[in-house]
């Protein structure tokens, strides 16, 4: 995340000194563990932020913008008809189509669009142990 951010924060306009703030403030950080009242060495963290901070949300919104802009563009050069929503740590996609088919072929298509992103940004984390898939068909009268 370190090196795309100043890229990410010069394309969003930010001033080039939250930029440098930034790309300074996640390195050179270091975190210790405790377990039992024993703790144990510090370790280099040079990736993220800290649990519970105050930018982990402005930080991971930036970082990922990138990659929805991309997905959006994708799945609009090729012409597939889905929405992704996005929560703190998990996504929705969304088809809404007549046929069963259709849906799940745009839902295959946008998933495996979005898995290889996410493995392209370092975040090869997608699990299909959470992948529902919900249909509702609508009757008109």
């Amino acid at each position: 995340m370190v090196a795309t951010t100043p890229i990410i924060f010069d394309k969003a306009g930010f001033h080039p000194k939250i930029s440098t703030f930034f790309s300074n403030y996640l390195v050179g950080r270091r975190t210790q563990y405790m377990w039992n009242n024993v703790f144990s060495p510090f370790f280099d963290v040079n990736i993220g932020v800290s649990q519970g901070s105050a930018l982990s949300p402005f930080l991971s919104a930036s970082y990922l913008s990138l990659l929805f802009y991309i997905f959006e563009k994708r799945v609009k050069n090729l012409k597939i008809p889905v929405s992704f929503l996005s929560f703190v740590d998990n996504g929705l996609l969304i088809s809404q189509e007549k046929s069963l088919e259709k849906t799940n072929s745009f839902l295959f298509y946008s998933y495996n669009i979005v898995s290889s992103l996410l493995n392209q940004f370092g975040l090869g984390i997608l699990t299909m142990s959470s992948l529902e898939l919900l249909n509702e068909t609508f009757v008109s009268k």
